[in-house]
């Protein structure tokens, strides 16, 4: 018989497993329709981190509707059964794609991309950070629409995660940003960043860093400069690569200040490309076609992607006037960059002195601006933006960056370090005080006050916290705990010499205690009453600690003389 949650959710085939979680395919009994049921497995469902992780996915989710979001139907939870009622995707994962089809086609990369990039901006305006964007969290429809899943992140560790000290997973290894490598402030720009890295897979069919191990791949991420994708596949548009490089650029203030800002910029390529042709953007390259995958032929940009015959029939309808006017609009956007070049020539001759622009990081802004007059510099501030590094208050990276040719007279924009930025604050309650400060020091802040409280709770246990878990609060500000004074756990022996077995019982009862062994001896004391107690009375004992007990015998029987029997000679005589 198959399983049935909540009297309505009947559950038949698995569909999908992740490291905390099982898909299940049901049917909606209460709608008539079919679902996708995500349900917790059974080794977290007393792990507490897990359960607000797959609570918080289904509360993130579920607070989005938007066509490129899988929607999230009901929430439930049936004893130990903790799950999450979804859209049904009839599909298949991008991963999937990405193995039986790259290197893809750009016009279908840059058509997913936009898509995702979609869901994205909207989750962000709703002040929700995926950070776990990859090809595994993204299905695709058989109409080509993609839809993204798995918000809230919570996965078990596996070889190709990393994991911090307070949340859970930060991420998957191979998509995951510098900054979520480091364990350092992650927003909306890190969800770009492994966003761009999905777009580089599409596009190659490989990722750009990996390795034998998580920790590798992490600090290549970090510290190592990307391959281009188009020295490892040929055909790909420099204006997509440049795209690409700039969603995946280390510093977050390089890359693309929002999704929506990324959406424009693939439209610009779409744009441009459906105006003077796809050998415009491809600089002159061509590129075999690809197969065929979920976007329709409808999407492909006219040129390399149509099979010859098709080119060849279309040039002959139009009478060639179409090819007629792309050399036109191609000439015309060539002029157009020579007279830019002429441009940027001519400031050149005319403009300032030549000189390396100078290495300002580290400094403050009046510090920079003071320094910046001995080239007749201009300093401009720039944006604020969360370092480790850098202390609040100065430089962390400018533009042009230390060592560039720029001209005497030129304006450098500067951006400076608002520290580590706020941080969410960790739950506390519930855990040991000794485990708290090591568990804070991990999330970014540090331990305030300890006060203590009666209570019934163990002895230092945090009953409360100041401010409270989950909180946004700026990195290094500390945190103020109550614990439990173990008071009200506790439980006084009562006096139990003298009472009957029954009335021991009753009275440790009474204290919170259990009665535990009862065993038995003679004494001068009546049957059946109290003659020892294990423990003294007053003795402070852990709530429903057991107390055992000695009850008297009575007084031990005395032995009766020998009864001699007389002899046969004895009775003779009489």
């Amino acid at each position: 018989m198959s399983k049935v949650l909540a009297g309505r959710y009947e559950l038949y085939d698995r569909i999908g497993e992740g490291g905390m979680s099982v898909v299940y395919k049901a049917k909606d009994k209460l709608l008539n329709r079919f679902v996708a049921i995500k349900i917790l497995k059974p080794e977290f469902i007393n792990d507490h981190k897990f359960i607000d992780s797959f609570r918080r996915e289904s509360q993130n989710a579920a607070s989005m509707s938007h066509p490129n979001i899988v929607n999230i139907y009901d929430v439930g939870r049936e004893g130990n059964i903790h799950y999450i009622v979804m859209e049904l995707i009839e599909g298949r994962a991008l991963s999937d794609y990405i193995r039986d089809q790259s290197p893809m086609a750009y016009p279908k990369v840059i058509a997913i991309s936009k898509q995702i990039a979609s869901a994205l901006a909207f989750a962000h305006k709703n002040h929700i950070i995926h950070r776990d964007v990859k090809p595994h969290n993204v299905m695709i429809t058989p109409n080509g629409t993609a839809k993204i899943t798995d918000f809230g992140i919570a996965k078990a560790v596996n070889s190709a995660t990393i994991v911090d000290n307070t949340d859970g997973i930060v991420g998957s290894v191979h998509y995951f940003s510098p900054e979520q490598a480091r364990g350092g402030y992650v927003d909306e720009k890190s969800d770009i960043y492994s966003l761009g890295i999905v777009m580089y897979e599409m596009l190659t069919g490989t990722v750009p860093f990996d390795g034998d191990n998580p920790v590798n791949i992490a600090l290549q991420h970090i510290n190592e400069e990307m391959t281009p994708p188009s020295q490892r596949v040929d055909g790909i548009p420099p204006s997509l690569e440049h795209i690409i490089m700039k969603c995946t650029d280390k510093y977050p203030v390089n890359r693309f200040a929002s999704a929506d800002e990324l959406i424009q910029a693939l439209n610009n390529i779409e744009f441009v490309s459906g105006v003077v042709g796809s050998d415009a953007i491809m600089g002159g390259r061509t590129r075999r076609e690809q197969p065929s995958g979920p976007i329709a032929e409808t999407d492909y940009i006219d040129g390399d992607d149509y099979p010859e015959k098709e080119r060849k029939r279309k040039t002959k309808k139009s009478g060639g006037s179409k090819a007629k006017k792309n050399r036109i609009l191609i000439i015309a956007a060539i002029a157009a960059v020579i007279l830019i070049g002429g441009i940027i020539a001519a400031v050149s001759i005319f403009g300032g002195e030549e000189i390396q622009a100078p290495d300002y990081t580290g400094k403050t802004l009046e510090e920079a601006q003071l320094a910046a007059e001995e080239y007749d510099l201009k300093i401009k501030e720039g944006d604020e933006v969360v370092s480790e590094d850098v202390e609040k208050g100065c430089i962390v990276n400018q533009d042009p960056m230390p060592g560039e040719t720029i001209k005497t007279g030129s304006t450098i924009t500067v951006n400076i370090s608002k520290g580590l930025g706020d941080g969410s604050v960790p739950d506390l309650t519930g855990r040991d005080v000794d485990d708290v400060s090591e568990y804070l020091t991990a999330a970014g802040f540090e331990l305030g006050s300890i006060s203590e409280k009666a209570s019934e709770k163990p002895e230092g246990t945090v009953l409360s916290q100041d401010p409270v878990g989950g909180s946004s609060l700026e990195k290094g500000s500390k945190v103020n705990v109550v614990v439990s004074d173990g008071s009200l756990n506790k439980a006084s022996v009562p006096y139990l010499i003298g009472k009957s077995e029954s009335d021991a019982r009753s009275a440790l009862d009474a204290a919170g205690l259990r009665l535990g062994r009862v065993s038995e001896e003679y004494s001068s004391s009546a049957p059946g009453t109290v003659i020892k107690q294990q423990y003294s009375s007053n003795t402070q004992l852990k709530k429903g600690s057991s107390v055992s007990i000695t009850i008297s015998k009575g007084p031990q029987p005395t032995t009766a003389p020998p009864v001699t029997e007389p002899t046969q000679e004895t009775e003779e005589d009489d």
